[in-house]
């Protein structure tokens, strides 16, 4: 698995409730994103968030990360400060 790491500042809780609210209405991800998950981390009090995207291939990433790169401002939760490119190594739960 790969996950494409993408931390934002300057996050509002109102813009949050936005993206949380379109998300909802919408079927799946964004045309030409082949994700298979998706996580939202936000800390309020720092008006940060991060976001991990989850897909099965590296190429599947690359793919998702054009057409994230391509989106308007606008559509994100914040300023990205940030984006990493991972493929998951450990993941455990306990």
């Amino acid at each position: 698995m790969n996950i494409r790491v993408v931390r934002f500042t300057n996050v509002s809780a109102e813009r949050m409730q936005q993206l949380q609210e379109r998300i909802d209405a919408e079927s799946g991800p964004p045309p030409g994103v082949p994700a298979t998950g998706l996580k939202v981390l936000f800390d309020e009090t720092q008006g940060t968030a991060v976001v991990l995207q989850q897909f099965a291939t590296a190429a599947d990433m690359e793919a998702g990360a054009r057409v994230f790169e391509a989106m308007d401002p606008s559509e994100t939760p914040g300023s990205r400060a940030s984006v990493d490119m991972c493929e998951l190594k450990i993941d455990l739960a306990v």
